[in-house]
Parts: C-alpha cells; structure tokens; sequence
C-alpha cells in the first residue's frame, strides 16, 4: 500500500496537448507536446495511440498528467511526464478537468 505521503510526492498537473503525432515503426505510441505554462513544451510518450485513430482529436485537450517523474527514453523519444487516464479492457478515458483551469495547474 502507499502512503500519503507517497501520493503526495507526485505532482499532477494540468497540461494542453499542442500535438500529438504516431511514433514510426510502433502501434501504441504516441509523440505528444504538452504545454504546462512553463517557459517551454514537454514532450510526452504515451501507449494510447490504439484509443485515438486520429491524433488530431487530441490537439487542444487539456488533461491531468504526472509531471515529476524521471524522463525516459522510449524508442528513442525521450518523455517528460505521463499522461493521467483510466483503461478499461476496450477503452481509455482521459482525466479531464470538468472546468477552466490555468495550464500547470496541480491537483491536491
């Protein structure tokens, strides 16, 4: 079991996705660019590709992601966050916030 204070060393935030575009040579991954409000973009590698045929309908959702992890190096792209959703055995669902919030906003 986690603690509290596990959970609370994550930091959820709230991003825009400003593109998203398929990974050569995968069938899951996508190339997203996220802005949180900071001076630049980040790049975020997800598997959610199966869930979304088109990429484009991704462009301009603002979603929860955790942005405190470590980068990683998945097939070459480097990704500096994850994005937050729930997946079920057919689907998968973004965790959208029900209003306007600021870009890099963070749950708590």
């Amino acid at each position: 079991m986690a603690t509290i204070d596990d959970f609370n060393a994550t930091e959820i935030k709230i991003g825009k996705i400003i593109s998203a575009e398929k990974i050569p040579e995968t069938d899951k991954l996508l190339c997203l660019v996220v802005d949180f409000g900071e001076e630049n973009p980040r790049q975020v590698v997800s598997g959610i590709a199966p869930y979304f045929e088109d990429t484009e309908t991704l462009v301009g959702i603002c979603c929860a992601f955790a942005t405190n992890l470590e980068p990683r190096i998945i097939k070459g792209f480097e990704s500096q966050a994850m994005i937050l959703g729930i997946k079920t055995e057919d689907n998968f669902s973004l965790l959208i916030p029900s209003h306007n919030v600021l870009l890099g906003s963070k749950a708590g």
